[in-house]
């Protein structure tokens, strides 16, 4: 354990040898706030804490792995097995499949993802008949998770006229009822959203003392990190599991404090002196990932904000490069510039695609840059995308598996009832629908009573609402005695979906069946992989849970060399030797919806500061002049962020915006010469002209003809290309439309054409006294 300990500074060996009470750790970003965690759980542990009585709070399933990992080295891999490690969700999720029927759920409770909330709260608008463009799903989502968060319950709603008169002005006065329903109609599937995970918590720690007991007596010793993204009701389970021992270290940076638009509370960490007695304050304050010129940048940007916690982040690394600031006229601009400097830079220092992340607001300005890095074959993976899990076909197979766990999953069910089709048409569901709600059932419930309730429906119906329920069943049986990855197999085939995607014949049908194969090699390394885990033997109730709790950054795509795209908030706690931040422009960073307080500015800057640390090495900043917002080009004016940054870190690879001159879009030969002889003069014009040119400087015509056009795309390397420069089977590059092979020349002069065959969009015939081609090779 010692040689772990003698590798630490003085201030990070602090903080890993205090053994109780409650501690903070402010820790700037790059400063090694994760080895310290890690090594303070091993320490503990080697002064004889039992792993059982540890709790580790992450963020991320990925960070709890590493640290799991890094724990296993030094203790042993059978002891960090018994730790309590993971996500608030996780471990959370956990505790409530133990205590769930106190609550009275099922302990094999269905966790529902985004895309089942929102498919419920839209069923019950349209049952309650409410205008969905007023009583917009995403929105009213969205509410009720800032509720939840919050822990407002329906009945707390209820009895606060405030909330209700908010709902009101914003024409939505039956936003409680719809909660209620919401509520309501997860109960009776047996079902907890995310936010229930925490709420439900809550309630079962206030609800029942001798379960906070328990858990308290357990959790003697608790770790939370990246504390300033904790909500409300983190905030309140953390509080209550740590009361009675108070041996409580939590880890964050208020610079880094960026989810207030989900629920996370700064004020959380900005208090945490006045939540408990006697707190040790410990700094992390020296950098180890990014250049001084970069740490010290970012400092300079988080002096302008008047609400944060002292430290002054340092670091003893080179100086390194300064920050390249690079102003584009348009985003399509901006893009090739991303996508070109990638190009050059691993070619100049032989680098990998890894090496490199873009960094945006907002998803949507990944378009123009995955156009510019596929016009030049770079390979790239966009993080928040669509998840693989999220995927119709892969979403269809797993609503099977969730029946098999628990039938009552009504968002489950009505998804697959009828997938593929075996007759069980609109109208049949929404008699199961109303009766299940006249009889507080589920719905899987009244079809296998079908024969004793009257809902009009013929006998053949009848006979395939009963074959369904007998299938779901068949596969329960099977579960008791075989894994995840046979029943899975078996699930895919019996239903009839393999077969149904089989009659696609498209590249698009047999990528869905591809991505079946996909999911059960997946469930497959599960299975394999839960064999070393103590008590776990690889069931499908285990598989279900890790999907429901994976986020897009957990999966491991550490083979894969490519370029990473993402939102800024998804960046968090990731570095890169070279980071792109585009779009930085006022109205989309900071967000033209987060300037209406401080607060709300002060959080922009905070998301910027932690864009500009993802760097290790050399950060980027780019804008554009006009973007096209909502399919109109707009004008754009640099971010106030750019000015923010003291001077001497920046280089403007393109001038600076007060040197700018007017590009004219008019060519100034269509207006033609002026004719001077109608010019009226003041003057008579002498005979003579005056004597300015002596004998030994050439006469201005002569000077005149020996001037050469130049081509403006000269200094791109891209050329009108008229001669016989271009031939067939060369490889060019055209600005639009990418790399390409010349197939075939036609014409001569200025009617020229090139026949080329492009990587992306096939085959093109261009006119070469227009077209702006590279030939490289």
């Amino acid at each position: 354990m010692q040689q772990y300990i003698s590798q630490l500074n003085e201030a990070q060996r602090e903080p890993v040898l205090q053994k109780e009470g409650p501690m903070i750790i402010i820790a700037g970003a790059g400063s090694g706030k994760t080895r310290v965690l890690t090594l303070r759980i091993a320490y503990l542990m080697h002064q004889g804490v039992d792993a059982f009585n540890i709790l580790s709070l992450t963020f991320t399933n990925k960070a709890a792995r590493e640290m799991k990992n890094r724990i296993a080295d030094i203790v042993g891999a059978s002891e960090a097995k018994n730790l309590w490690m993971g996500t608030f969700h996780s471990i959370f999720a956990k505790i409530l499949r133990s205590e769930a029927d106190k609550l009275g759920y099922p302990s094999n409770f269905t966790i529902y993802d985004s895309q089942d909330s929102l498919r419920a709260i839209s069923g019950i608008i349209k049952e309650m008949q409410l205008d969905k463009d007023i009583y917009k799903p995403k929105q009213i989502l969205g509410r009720i998770s800032s509720f939840k968060n919050s822990l407002i319950t329906v009945k707390a709603y209820f009895n606060d006229p405030d909330l209700q008169e908010a709902d009101a002005m914003a024409k939505r006065p039956r936003m409680g009822e719809i909660y209620q329903a919401y509520v309501d109609r997860c109960f009776k599937s047996g079902a907890m959203d995310f936010d229930d995970l925490l709420l439900k918590t809550n309630e079962l720690l206030t609800r029942f003392p001798e379960v906070l007991a328990r858990y308290q007596n357990r959790f003697r010793y608790i770790l939370v990190d990246e504390y300033q993204d904790t909500n409300h009701s983190q905030y309140l389970i953390v509080r209550a599991l740590s009361d009675k021992f108070q041996n409580i270290c939590v880890v964050g940076d208020d610079a880094q404090s960026i989810y207030a638009f989900r629920g996370a509370n700064i004020n959380n960490i900005l208090n945490f002196q006045k939540d408990y007695q006697g707190v040790q304050t410990y700094r992390l304050e020296q950098n180890y990932r990014s250049t001084r010129n970069i740490v010290e940048a970012a400092n300079t940007v988080m002096d302008h904000n008047k609400t944060k916690l002292d430290k002054v982040v340092w670091t003893a690394n080179d100086f390194g490069p300064k920050i390249k600031v690079h102003r584009s006229l348009t985003d399509a601009e901006e893009g090739r510039f991303v996508a070109s400097t990638i190009f050059e830079q691993k070619m100049q220092h032989q680098l990998n695609n890894g090496h490199f992340a873009i960094l945006y607001r907002t998803n949507a300005q990944s378009r123009a840059m995955e156009d510019a890095l596929r016009k030049r074959d770079i390979p790239y993976r966009i993080y928040g995308g669509l998840s693989f899990y999220q995927r119709k076909e892969i979403k269809d197979v797993l609503c099977y598996l969730r029946l098999v766990i628990n039938p009552k999953d009504e968002e489950a069910l009505v998804r697959v009832i009828n997938y593929p089709a075996r007759g069980i048409g609109d109208t049949t569901i929404e008699k199961l629908t109303v009766a299940a709600n006249h009889y507080k059932r589920s719905i899987f419930e009244i079809m296998q009573n079908i024969d004793r309730i009257d809902l009009k429906l013929n006998s053949g119906t009848k006979q395939k609402l009963q074959d369904f329920v007998t299938m779901i069943q068949s596969f329960q049986v099977i579960n008791e005695n075989q894994d995840a990855f046979y029943l899975t197999d078996h699930v895919s085939k019996k239903t009839g979906l393999v077969q149904e995607l089989k009659k696609d014949a498209t590249p698009e049908g047999m990528a869905k069946i591809q991505n079946i194969e996909e999911l059960l090699n997946g469930i497959k390394d599960f299975t394999e992989g839960q064999k070393e885990v103590d008590g776990a033997r690889g069931s499908l109730s285990e598989f279900l849970e890790d999907v429901a709790l994976a986020t897009d950054l957990d999966k491991d795509t550490s083979d894969e060399d490519r370029v990473a795209l993402m939102t800024i908030h998804l960046a968090k706690g990731l570095e890169f030797p070279h980071v792109f931040v585009v779009g930085m422009e006022e109205d989309l960073f900071p967000s033209a919806m987060s300037m209406s307080t401080r607060s709300e500015l002060e959080e922009e800057r905070r998301l910027f500061y932690v864009a500009l640390t993802r760097a290790e090495h050399q950060a980027y900043l780019t804008y554009a002049q006009s973007r096209y917002r909502w399919g109109k080009l707009t004008d754009s004016e640099p971010s106030r962020f750019i000015e923010e940054i003291d001077g001497q870190y920046l280089e403007y690879l393109t001038p600076a915006e007060t040197n700018y001159r007017f590009k004219p879009m008019v060519d100034k030969d269509i207006f033609g010469d002026v004719d001077k002889s109608k010019l009226r003069l003041s003057k008579p014009v002498s005979s003579t002209p005056p004597k300015y040119i002596t004998d030994n400087q050439p006469k201005p015509e002569a000077a005149i003809r020996k001037l050469k056009p130049v081509s403006s795309q000269a200094s791109s390397g891209a050329t009108n290309l008229f001669d016989n420069q271009l031939t067939a089977g060369n490889i060019v590059m055209h600005e639009r439309f990418g790399r390409g092979q010349v197939i075939n020349l036609e014409g001569a002069g200025a009617d020229k054409k090139a026949e080329i065959k492009f990587e992306v969009g096939g085959i093109k015939k261009l006119l070469l006294r227009f077209a702006k081609l590279e030939v490289i090779g």
